[in-house]
């Protein structure tokens, strides 16, 4: 069956599992919203949104380096105890996370950290390019707003497909690991160096 974005949508905003999960969770429940919820909570990826407004203070900074020294990167992966931060699921995670990072080279961790002014010149391009094809102002908007989605997933680290899992976004790595060890974890920030280019520094 169709399971449209709108209803993955207010799953997650009701359980915080992640985008994949949610969609697998409303086709076993043939689009039933709450026996959603109940598939979710059962399989323990709703727990993951509970932790979400704890304090992450404690952590790890991690250090990748690809390309034979070429480009190098470290992240800050931050939990709640000094106890988690040392578990291999926690120390797997940050190392999978740099990786992300020297592969798929993110800009922003999240879509809260891209600046207005770009939020706003990367929609009006959009906008103009629909216009240019003669579409009418609904379908337009609706167009702009699927590009936006689609410049989401490239330039924010969580929204970006897993590279190992396709499947999956990084923030739904990061729900699944909070589940396991039962703390709040955050991506703090992360800094990208290619030898030549600079680097790109969230």
């Amino acid at each position: 069956m169709e399971i449209s974005a709108r209803s993955v949508k207010e799953l997650r905003e009701k359980t915080g599992a992640g985008i994949m999960d949610c969609k697998r969770a409303l086709l076993e429940s043939v689009g039933d919203l709450e026996k959603a919820v109940d598939y979710l909570r059962q399989k323990g990826l709703a727990l993951a949104a509970r932790k979400e407004g704890r304090v992450a203070a404690e952590g790890l900074v991690g250090a990748y380096i690809h390309g034979g020294g070429k480009i190098g990167v470290l992240v800050e992966l931050n939990c709640e105890t000094d106890f988690v931060a040392r578990t291999p699921e926690f120390q797997n995670l940050l190392k999978d996370v740099a990786m992300q990072v020297a592969a798929a080279s993110p800009q922003y961790v999240r879509r809260e950290d891209v600046p207005l002014e770009e939020t706003e010149r990367e929609r009006e391009i959009y906008r103009l390019q629909a216009q240019d094809m003669g579409k009418p102002q609904k379908v337009v908007d609706k167009i702009v707003n699927g590009k936006m989605e689609h410049f989401y997933s490239e330039v924010c680290l969580l929204e970006q497909e897993f590279i190992k899992d396709p499947d999956r976004q990084v923030e739904d790595l990061i729900r699944e690991v909070v589940t396991k060890v039962g703390e709040n974890i955050q991506v703090r920030r992360f800094a990208r160096y290619h030898v030549g280019e600079g680097s790109v520094n969230a």
